[in-house]
């Protein structure tokens, strides 16, 4: 991996700091403000540990991701990566690998959502919730509103701020400068009190500490535009300590002030530790935060996943027809394509209102892992490493087996692993039909045999072979 792509050396407009900051940005989602909050059900307090953890994990890939990008930029990124390491079946288990996470990615963010609204309109059905806020982006991504990424730059500069908003009001009511609070603080210290279900609860909650951290592969992909490609491994230091320095300070407040018996799947913690007396308002105002936040993740994963789906069609790893354009400008198709699988989510969230967000978010998470294997297996094969990068990639690796056996030992999130491998599987099938049909259709023409010599051409698929002046031909059917 010592060459750059043609396309590679263009528009190279990034600092390091400045990808670091879209890093933070653009990764902290609902998978955060909510998620955290399942999280802590399931483990207690230790999750703090997990999240290090898996902070730890998720540099290890991106740092991966990188340095292949750094040696050789290309535009499908760890797609292409996967393709050159392991062969075009590695490119596409990759590529769905990714716009299947992608879209369960969504279908959590679009049940947050609805638990978000709900707590404005508790008697509304989530289903709804879910159904409008799909439409709602869909047609943002449809007609491609080029102003968009101005207001995506907006809102997540409305995310940090809401963190550093809940940082300042929950240090002010520990300090007692503004009171009236519903719980009353109190920092856990016994073993009891830190691990509440043992370590098979905490093994357990690692995959959704991991799903916090969910979108580095996009960064990874956007590191061929830094000034200087070789500072992306700097980049990311710095970007998952910011992450992780935010996410053990909020997360250890809100244990701090909310008894354990109060966290739920179905609200945020952070908006359960701003709950005061005093300051009636602040939840409102940090919900509405929320929705905005989720919203502008899940409306930038749609963009991804569309981008995905073309770029999957035009290679031949999906059906061509998805690659086309109506009026040579709207993706109608691939948009179909992804609105029926948000169809599905929100189906989901109208048979099983009270599960479907543990079950879409782990599956989702699991997802996001199986996609980063690939990552580290890969940089195993491109990358030449001594024995640190070898122990950064088992590290990882075994991060992310941990992560994913986890879920198997919580009633919660072992559904979601099922899903998982459920989709795998179809995605494995698909893979060895692609193959297959490759196979048949780059296989050698036969010479000509007696059949062939006393006129009796044998067909191939497709249609019945003819022969002019020596050349073998098919005759296509119409």
């Amino acid at each position: 991996m010592n060459q750059t792509s043609g396309s590679a050396g263009k528009d190279k407009k990034l600092k390091w700091w400045q990808l670091s900051l879209l890093g933070i940005a653009g990764t902290i989602g609902t998978g955060y403000f909510l998620g955290s909050g399942l999280a802590i059900t399931i483990g207690g307090p230790a999750v703090l540990l997990v999240y290090l953890l898996a902070a730890a994990g998720t540099y290890v890939v991106f740092d991966a991701l990188a340095r292949m990008t750094a040696a050789q930029p290309e535009q499908g990124s760890f797609r292409s990566y996967a393709k050159q390491g392991f062969g075009s079946w590695a490119g596409f288990g990759s590529g769905w690998l990714y716009w299947f996470s992608e879209l369960l990615i969504m279908g959590s963010q679009l049940t947050a959502l609805a638990i978000f609204s709900r707590f404005w309109f508790p008697g509304v059905p989530m289903w709804i919730f879910a159904a409008g806020y799909a439409v709602v982006a869909l047609g943002i991504v449809f007609f491609g509103n080029k102003g968009f990424d101005r207001v995506e730059n907006v809102l997540a500069v409305i995310k940090v701020a809401a963190i550093l908003m809940f940082l300042v009001i929950a240090a002010m009511l520990l300090a007692g400068w503004i009171g009236g609070g519903k719980f009353t603080p109190k920092v856990p210290l016994s073993y009891k009190e830190v691990f509440p279900s043992g370590g098979i609860g905490v093994w357990s909650a690692f995959i959704f500490a991991f799903y916090a951290y969910g979108g580095i592969e996009v960064l990874g992909i956007m590191s061929y535009r830094l000034q200087k490609p070789e500072e992306a491994p700097k980049a990311g230091k710095v970007m998952l300590l910011g992450l992780g320095t935010v996410y053990i300070l909020s997360i250890g407040l809100a244990v701090i002030m909310v008894p354990l018996s109060a966290f739920n799947p179905k609200e945020s913690p952070f908006v359960l530790a701003l709950r005061s007396d005093h300051l009636a308002f602040v939840p409102h105002l940090f919900n509405g935060v929320l929705i905005i936040a989720g919203f502008s993740t899940m409306t930038a994963s749609l963009y991804a996943i569309t981008s995905m789906m073309i770029t999957l069609a035009q290679e031949g790893d999906a059906p061509k027809v998805f690659s086309r354009k109506w009026k040579d400008k709207y993706p109608l198709l691939a948009l179909c394509l992804i609105a029926s699988g948000l169809t599905g989510t929100v189906i989901m969230a109208l048979l099983l209102p009270g599960k479907v967000y543990e079950y879409i978010t782990t599956a989702a998470g699991l997802m996001i892992l199986y996609n980063w294997a690939f990552i580290l297996l890969s940089s195993g094969k491109l990358l030449k490493g001594g024995v640190l990068s070898a122990v950064k990639r088992w590290s990882g690796l075994v991060l992310i087996l941990v992560a994913v056996t986890g879920t198997l030992f919580h009633k919660l999130s072992r559904p979601g692993f099922y899903i998982s491998l459920l989709i795998v599987s179809f995605i494995a099938l698909g893979d060895w039909i692609v193959q297959h049909i490759r196979k048949q259709q780059d296989a050698p023409v036969k010479e000509s045999g007696p059949e062939e010599q006393a006129g009796g051409y044998p067909s191939l698929p497709g249609g019945p072979a003819f022969r002019i002046k020596g050349i073998r031909l098919r005759k296509n059917k119409i």
